[in-house]
């Protein structure tokens, strides 16, 4: 069995700037690289699980969101990090009914468990709201950890740690596998 962390993407890994299904949109987080390359010298796998419902909202194509995956992936192995897998959830409720893979429904983290053999008992999710920590709380993630944003101003209780930033986000990483 593996241990994985689960990254959200908009907020966390690029800059969460509404809407994003081109290259040309993405700006990095401050820290991402940094964040991802300490949790792979950890053990951790690095997966991605993100709610786009502008595949629902007819504003981009699955193929448009896969090709921005595959520029993100190479963009990133320029920094010597990999992500194991892209999971995307592409419906919104109002538009196509309930899912099982919208956080914080537990959908994607349970497909990359069958799929990749994970110990969600040794693995980590990191996102930037409520429903990002509820989704890996629902799935069994032991530690589950929400970074500050305009989703999130301050702790919540679906949240194992509350980071500023990345930086911050970091430390409880480390703190969370020695301990």
């Amino acid at each position: 069995m593996i241990k994985a962390l689960f990254l959200d993407r908009d907020g966390i890994i690029n800059e969460d700037k509404g809407y994003i299904y081109k290259a040309e949109q993405v700006t990095f987080t401050e820290g991402i690289f940094r964040f991802m390359k300490t949790a792979a010298s950890l053990g951790f796998e690095l997966f991605v699980v993100t709610n786009q419902s502008g595949l629902a909202r007819g504003m981009y194509q699955q193929a448009d969101v896969l090709e921005l995956h595959k520029w993100m992936n190479k963009e990133l192995e320029k920094e010597d990090i990999s992500i194991r897998k892209f999971y995307i959830c592409p419906h919104h409720p109002s538009l196509t009914g309930r899912c099982e893979c919208r956080k914080p429904e537990s959908g994607m983290f349970k497909a990359a468990e069958k799929e990749f053999d994970i110990d969600m008992n040794s693995s980590v999710m990191i996102g930037d709201k409520k429903s990002d920590v509820q989704a890996g709380k629902n799935a069994g993630v032991a530690f589950n950890i929400l970074v500050k944003s305009k989703y999130a101003s301050e702790p919540l209780p679906e949240a194992d740690f509350f980071a500023a930033d990345l930086h911050e986000a970091e430390q409880a990483l480390r703190n969370y596998c020695e301990a």
